[in-house]
């Protein structure tokens, strides 16, 4: 997703020592939301502008000449702005979208709201100034004209359902080309606006970029063999062209990559399809027709387990490897067409081999517990490391 302009270094304060050899240089600086003292600990029962509880997105944009950090505090089922990326642990955000404050909780708001509410938002994104937000168990798309300033505001534009009352899955009939069932990721990619539509076990692509009518279909439909179809690796074994849970999109002008985290993997075209077509690259198994699960250590620096989201920026692509507890980093990622090669970095273990929630140990900023969302700009690294409730910022030092 390169529609935002890098993030310098120098917009994040000094980060804390390296964690190792296998880090790259990726240190820990800034923790948005509470320690999660014990690792899947719950957080205070009642939400603030600065706790969290289950994160599953965040996105690093730019709006004018200010960065904004983007936070889909899905267990909150809320959608939080930082205008300006945080400089200390713990900084209350500046906008609270899906709920009427920052302490109320529950999905539409609390029961306040369908059209301001959400229900476990996840994937997030800044596009042209506009914000989306995967509203993803109102099995819908958000779209904000504009970047909010203030909290508690409605949307501008609907995707997925004919409009903003309406929240039953695949519209309530059978799947079709302008329905949704729980999309998850979002993503504009060379021009072309992508959404995960999970449960529907597909990939969907407007051609023309973020739509600005309701009505406009979708062009591209991967994953199935056509509009209606919905079952996982459509019907079979995994193949080329086949999806079990595609949950994010990333790329840039020559490539389109799908994280296919039930497949424990990362499907690539070169260049994107205009149509539905079998993949050329496969990234995390050995080929396009494996999809084994290794849960044990030790784990491969060229394996994936449950890979969540993915985010490639100037030639760097960064993996939440979620199962395995640890983000994955290839310095310099090959587009060439067969299996890809092992990654360069690991951050949140301390080696290629580990796999443990927070290394087995206490919860420490260089440690991870199910990352569940990233988000890449140039030498900053957001993480939502969903287990232990917060977002850690990583600095290239």
């Amino acid at each position: 997703m390169r529609t935002v302009a890098f993030v310098s270094a120098g917009s994040l304060p000094r980060p804390d020592a390296p964690e190792g050899d296998r880090s790259g240089g990726w240190c820990p600086s800034v923790r948005v939301g509470a320690p999660a003292t014990y690792g899947l600990a719950l957080p205070a029962a009642a939400p603030t502008a600065s706790w969290l509880y289950a994160p599953r997105g965040v996105h690093i944009g730019r709006v004018g000449d200010t960065d904004v950090l983007v936070v889909a505090d899905t267990g909150n089922h809320r959608v939080l702005l930082w205008w300006g990326l945080p400089d200390r642990d713990e900084q209350p955000c500046d906008v609270v979208l899906g709920q009427p404050d920052a302490t109320s909780e529950g999905p539409a708001a609390g029961g306040r709201s369908i059209r301001a509410g959400m229900n476990l938002p996840t994937g997030v994104l800044i596009h042209d100034g506009r914000l989306v937000v995967a509203d993803a168990w109102h099995h819908r798309v958000l779209v904000y004209s504009e970047v909010p300033r203030t909290s508690y505001v409605e949307p501008d534009l609907v995707l997925g359902q004919p409009d903003l009352e309406a929240v039953e899955p695949n519209r309530g009939h059978g799947c079709s080309r302008e329905s949704m069932y729980w999309p998850f990721g979002v993503a504009v990619v060379a021009r072309r606006f992508y959404v995960a539509d999970t449960g529907n076990r597909r990939v969907l692509g407007w051609s023309g970029g973020l739509p600005t009518d309701p009505a406009t279909p979708p062009d591209v439909v991967l994953g199935q063999p056509d509009e209606h179809g919905r079952e996982e690796n459509r019907g079979g074994e995994p193949g080329p062209d086949s999806f079990r849970w595609p949950h994010h999109i990333t790329g840039d002008e020559n490539l389109l990559l799908v994280a296919d985290a039930g497949n424990h993997r990362l499907l690539g075209w070169r260049p994107q399809p205009d149509e539905d077509r079998p993949a050329d690259l496969v990234l995390g198994q050995p080929d396009f027709t494996t999809a084994t699960e290794w849960p044990y250590a030790p784990q491969r620096a060229d394996g994936l387990r449950f890979p969540y989201a993915a985010d490639l920026d100037g030639g760097r692509l960064a993996v939440a490897d979620t199962a395995n507890n640890r983000v994955l980093v290839w310095d310099a990622f090959e587009t060439a067409t067969g299996v890809g090669a092992p990654a360069d970095v690991v951050l949140g273990q301390p080696d290629f081999a580990s796999n443990g929630e927070n290394r087995w140990a206490g919860v420490a900023n260089d440690t991870l517990c199910w990352p569940y969302g990233l988000s890449l700009r140039g030498e900053a690294l957001a993480v939502a490391d969903s287990g232990n409730n917060r977002v850690m910022l990583w600095r290239r030092a």
